[in-house]
């Protein structure tokens, strides 16, 4: 009687193993369990930053105006002075 499924069978055993182990690390590598990602929060929009403020100019000296002519002062008659004598 023939034990072990016949002649060829001796040659086929390790590559049946082999066989064997690969679809079993495959199937274990594939058999990570799923995991439910929720859906990501609605978009928020953002408004960009206001511009930063522009510098102010330069400084540039001006002078003061000239002074504005001051008016006249009032007029204030005076009398002519009185006739010397005559003298002889």
């Amino acid at each position: 009687m023939i034990t072990g499924g016949g002649p060829g069978w001796g040659r086929l055993r390790p590559h049946l193993a082999v066989l064997a182990l690969a679809v079993f690390v495959v199937a274990s590598v594939n058999a990570d369990p799923y995991i439910y990602a929720s859906p990501p929060p609605p978009y928020v929009y953002k408004s960009p930053p206001p511009p930063s403020p522009s510098p102010p100019p330069p400084y540039e000296y001006k002078s003061p105006p000239p002074p504005s002519p001051s008016p006249p002062p009032p007029y204030v008659y005076k009398s002519p002075p009185p006739p010397s004598p005559l003298k002889v």
